[in-house]
């Protein structure tokens, strides 16, 4: 993937990148993190940018940590109902085969019935 420059502006400073993402979702990124950091320091006047910065950080690294874990344990789940629906699957072929086995058998007692007769 082509590697792009992006300008972005946080918090009234202006950054070049670069990057392989496409430069509207790495706008989108710089729009959210603008915001929160702008909205961290009209809560806090005293908080400098680089404060604002790290607390920022910090709250996006905790997202990410609790998104993981979610993430992580879905996985776990839908591995633990594919195991269940493979299962089920095994156990509804073996009783699709026994019920074949006895009407195989019925028929053969219907049979041997019906020479009696």
């Amino acid at each position: 993937m082509p590697v792009t420059k992006v300008k972005l502006t946080i918090c009234g400073s202006n950054y070049i990148i670069s990057t392989t993402d496409s430069e509207e979702y790495v706008n989108k990124l710089a729009e959210r993190l603008d915001e929160d950091m702008t909205e961290l320091m009209a809560q806090n006047p005293s908080a400098s940018v680089a404060a604002s910065a790290v607390v920022t950080a910090l709250g996006y690294l905790d997202e990410l940590h609790k998104n993981s874990s979610s993430a992580d344990n879905m996985r776990d789940q839908i591995k633990g109902y594919l195991e269940d629906a493979a299962k089920a699957k095994l156990a509804a072929e073996e009783a699709r085969r026994e019920a074949e086995r006895l009407k195989k058998e019925l028929d053969q007692l219907k049979e041997q019935y019906a020479n009696k007769e």
